[in-house]
């Protein structure tokens, strides 16, 4: 099932996208588990569409593939390495990236996100798929010579805009064994497989949910693969993962 978040008649709501591009609008909480298929309908078309989801904070896991930790001649780690994003930095499908005037080198990351369905705190492993909604495509958007600088993260991932999720939630997918790519102006960047996950999402939930507490609508990026690079004010880069269809974002000068 895809589920959509949308701006219509100026109003938000959520809807599910049939293959038909209609999109049934459903009454009630998608996080609570009380919710319905309403008999009302509005076509993709007439729609803004929004991040599927409105995080309280994104968890997001660094050097989580094989062929990046190769690519930047890097130990694999021996427990997921975490950072956060915060709720300001969402970004929709179709948003524009605000590339910061104090930044000369900005980077896109193409990555899996994961939606908690339901609160999660110290979840072990074998239970850690009753606490997911499903998957979205995310773009973990790096002002990568802040980062450098400050020799943390939290500056360099943290700016307004800096989080595009979508287009949509599909709550049907395997994440271990989808394509991943990123494109920048239509030009192939990043190609890979969740095969190549370090620590697969079970391992994920289960090693965060021991620090913090997860949220409904919170997510976990679950890190991004060889091929990542810097991008200019102009430039359009879509994230397309296999199920989930493409996030697309235009980066402007902030």
């Amino acid at each position: 099932m895809k589920i959509v978040r949308f701006a219509f008649e100026n109003k938000q709501s959520y809807g599910v996208l049939a293959a038909d591009n209609q999109i049934t609008i459903i009454d009630g909480d998608i996080f609570g588990g009380h919710y319905k298929e309403s008999d009302r309908k509005v076509s993709l078309e007439q729609v803004s569409l929004l991040a599927p989801c409105q995080p309280s904070k994104a968890v997001c896991i660094g050097l989580n593939y094989h062929d990046h930790a190769r690519e930047m001649n890097l130990k694999l780690p021996e427990e997921p390495l975490i950072f956060l994003k915060p709720s300001s930095a969402l970004n929709h499908p179709g948003g524009k990236i605000e590339f910061p005037p104090i930044s000369n080198n900005l980077h896109f990351e193409a990555e899996l996100a994961v939606v908690i369905k339901s609160q999660a705190r110290k979840i072990p492993v074998e239970h850690a798929g009753d606490y997911v909604l499903g998957y979205t495509c995310a773009n973990d958007i790096t002002a990568r010579d802040i980062q450098m600088h400050d020799g943390q993260w939290t500056r360099g991932k943290s700016f307004d805009t800096f989080l595009p999720l979508g287009p949509w939630i599909e709550t049907q997918l395997n994440p271990h064994t989808v394509n991943i790519k990123l494109l920048l102006n239509g030009e192939l960047k990043q190609s890979s497989n969740t095969t190549n996950l370090i620590f697969k999402v079970p391992e994920l939930i289960a090693f965060v949910s021991q620090v913090m507490t997860l949220y409904p609508g919170d997510v976990i990026l679950t890190g991004t693969p060889s091929g990542v690079g810097p991008m200019q004010a102009g430039d359009t880069v879509t994230v397309e993962i296999d199920g989930l269809g493409a996030l697309s974002n235009t980066v402007i000068r902030g």
